[in-house]
């Protein structure tokens, strides 16, 4: 995957394009990934402890991940990557730009 958890990225497509940020849980198997604040659901729930509070409450549900892009602080958009090495270390980079991913 091109992502993954803490990065900030762009949704391209979908009822929320243009949409920005951060991943929640990525979930390579399945080839999708929790964003904030993106694809959010209400769900109803009913108190299952005598204390607890019943409601409605919202959760992000996940989306695939070719429909998010990793957004380059440089650029100030969403960018494709690619991967080079330095230090015997694998670096993201952006391909606009060439400028590197955390």
């Amino acid at each position: 995957m091109h992502v993954k958890k803490g990065d900030t990225v762009m949704v391209i497509s979908g009822k929320d394009k243009g949409a920005m940020g951060k991943v929640l849980q990525a979930m390579p198997k399945e080839n999708r990934v929790i964003v904030e604040n993106v694809n959010v659901r209400k769900k109803h729930i009913r108190p299952q402890r005598e204390m607890q509070q019943a409601g409605i409450i919202e959760e992000a549900c996940p989306i695939d991940v070719s429909n998010v892009l990793l957004y380059c602080d440089k650029c100030k958009k969403g960018v494709r990557t690619g991967i080079k090495i330095e230090a015997d270390k694998k670096v993201r980079y952006c391909k606009k730009c060439e400028s590197t991913f955390k």
